[in-house]
């Protein structure tokens, strides 16, 4: 059965996709479903009457019929029908992106291993992990683009709305709870977010965290965020994962978080912005912090979505070889202009990045850029104040 219903968020998106019952219902009633996407939908509450209306060329994915012969009578009316793959823990083709609240579903009742985010890693790994077999590997495939048409539809909202800078925030997952440098991205990551910028993460814990709990408290004094993180800290270490769960969960409500299931506008940037987390580091606890979570099982579409986003620059807190491997990622797509202009490369601990002289090999490398003389994008500072003023001389040009 599935077990959670993704975030009714609505932008921007293709005039031919439907993605609720009631853009579903509005285009029933027009009279035709002709050349339409419906994704994800569940007829088989309230069964519409497909016969009233013209469905030709219309595409039906991951929805769900009260008989095969439904199916069956779509398609011998010139409908496309892509099937659910069987039942999965997870929607075939969401509609939209996750929350916080829905991933968590379920730890109230039986901790973390029964809660929705952990029960998908667990389907994901009985499965065969990255390497299913053809069933398994089509319906995460569905999954997967029905995010990233979601996440299209947020990212064309943002800009359509004048967003400000989008901008990446990646680190390591091992950085514990409450230490200097997890504080430090915290503090970042809320200045950012006060400044109009997206935080963007890769969804996981240790600095990642830290980055969306600071745009998740951009609302708060600096006072309530070091508050926040003492709480966190005495669940330091997320291989606990039912108190280090728990301790994300009572951070949320203390510093208020959103009660609502829509958020409009551009107000989610301001309540934890935006992460893209992978089911392949599914035993890491879910960054509960990130208004707007794009989970994938495809680790590589992830880490390229994450890059190919963050066009107003990137901050890089110390991390082991994920950060590393990121850094020379972002330098390929600055190198051969791949996705366009980009802004800075920020490096937060020049302690840490001089003993792990990636910033130095980088400035090297983008120095023979297809565009020129790239080097000066990179920065090195300890300073989060410095690095906004960086990164904002970037959005300002």
């Amino acid at each position: 059965m599935h077990t959670c219903h993704v975030m009714a968020v609505r932008f921007d998106h293709s005039d031919t996709d439907v993605e609720t019952r009631a853009e579903f219902d509005a285009r029933f009633a027009e009279g035709t479903l002709a050349g339409l996407t419906v994704q994800g939908l569940d007829f088989r509450t309230d069964p519409p009457d497909f016969a009233a209306v013209d469905v030709a060329d219309a595409m039906f994915i991951g929805c769900r019929f009260t008989g095969a012969d439904v199916a069956a009578g779509l398609v011998a009316r010139r409908a496309h029908v892509i099937p659910t793959f069987g039942e999965t823990p997870y929607p075939t083709q969401p509609g939209h992106l996750y929350t916080p609240r829905e991933l968590s579903a379920g730890f109230a009742e039986h901790g973390f291993a029964g809660m929705y985010d952990t029960l998908v890693y667990n389907h994901y790994v009985e499965r065969g992990a990255a390497m299913p077999e053809t069933r398994e590997a089509l319906a995460q495939r569905l999954h997967d683009s029905g995010i990233d048409n979601a996440l299209l539809d947020l990212m064309k909202g943002w800009a359509h709305l004048g967003g400000g800078p989008v901008i990446g925030i990646m680190g390591g997952h091992a950085e514990l709870r409450g230490t200097s440098e997890y504080r430090k991205v915290a503090r970042l990551g809320r200045k950012l977010a006060r400044s109009g910028a997206l935080v963007v993460t890769g969804g996981g814990p240790g600095a990642m965290e830290a980055a969306n709990l600071g745009a998740f408290a951009a609302d708060a004094d600096e006072a309530d965020l070091a508050r926040a993180i003492d709480i966190l800290a005495k669940h330091p270490d997320f291989g606990d994962h039912d108190p280090f769960t728990a301790a994300a969960l009572d951070v949320r409500r203390d510093l208020g978080e959103t009660a609502a299931d829509t958020v409009n506008g551009r107000d989610w940037a301001r309540q934890g912005g935006l992460s893209v987390p992978t089911w392949l580091y599914g035993h890491e606890p879910a960054n509960l912090f990130a208004a707007q979570i794009a989970k994938y099982f495809s680790n590589a579409i992830r880490e390229d979505t994450i890059l190919r986003l963050a066009r107003g620059g990137i901050v890089f807190a110390p991390g082991k070889a994920g950060t590393v491997q990121e850094v020379f990622q972002a330098a390929t797509k600055i190198f051969y202009n791949s996705d366009g202009p980009t802004g800075p490369m920020v490096f937060l601990g020049t302690r840490y990045w001089r003993e792990l002289p990636a910033p130095e090999l980088l400035r090297t490398v983008l120095a023979g850029s297809r565009e020129g003389d790239l080097s000066h994008l990179v920065h090195v500072t300890d300073d989060t104040d410095e690095a906004v003023t960086v990164l904002a001389g970037f959005a300002d040009e």
